[in-house]
């Protein structure tokens, strides 16, 4: 009889440890569940509202700015030759200018033909490759700031319009 307690024992004690095992392993799945989930909810979800804070206060930027709309100054139409060297390519522009205030204003009108001097100069080394993309025209329009700024003396040119925009070909 002693023989069969102590094997009664040993059994109840392997019995235990499997059910201690179970338990743990059950606890571990259920404390990473809800660490995945407190994951999600807490941190993912604080990331996208944040995203969209962002993208709110990027919109109230934008309409700042286009409230803020500077004074229209047109330079003129501009028609020059391209730089393609495989065909004669024309280009017409109509340029006008964003400019600060109206003493920015006033330092244009007075340098008006070097500004318009700078521009075509500009516009004789593109080609039409270049000029056929957006992201062309966007440079050009960078590259029209940084030259007409660097003539006046302050500076004031916020930005270029294109009211009117052809290549032609011959």
């Amino acid at each position: 009889m002693a023989e069969e307690n102590k094997e009664q024992e040993q059994e109840e004690k392997k019995g235990g440890k499997k059910k201690l095992l179970i338990i743990a392993v059950l606890l571990l799945i259920i404390l990473a569940g809800g660490g995945g989930a407190a994951y999600k909810f807490l941190i993912i979800d604080k990331q996208k509202e944040e995203k969209q804070e962002n993208k709110a206060e990027k919109i109230q930027e934008e309409i700042k700015d286009i409230e803020n709309l500077g004074i229209m100054f047109e330079v003129g139409t501009f028609i020059v030759n391209l730089a393609d060297k495989d065909a004669d390519r024309f280009l017409k522009v109509t340029v006008i200018l964003e400019i600060e205030n109206e003493q920015v204003k006033m330092e244009v009108e007075k340098r008006l033909p070097q500004i318009k001097d700078a521009i075509t100069t500009l516009l004789f080394t593109k080609n039409s490759k270049d000029l056929k993309t957006a992201e062309g025209i966007e440079l050009l329009k960078e590259e029209i700031i940084k030259r007409v700024n660097a003539i006046l003396p302050l500076g004031g040119v916020k930005n270029v319009y294109f009211t009117d925009f052809v290549i032609q070909t011959a």
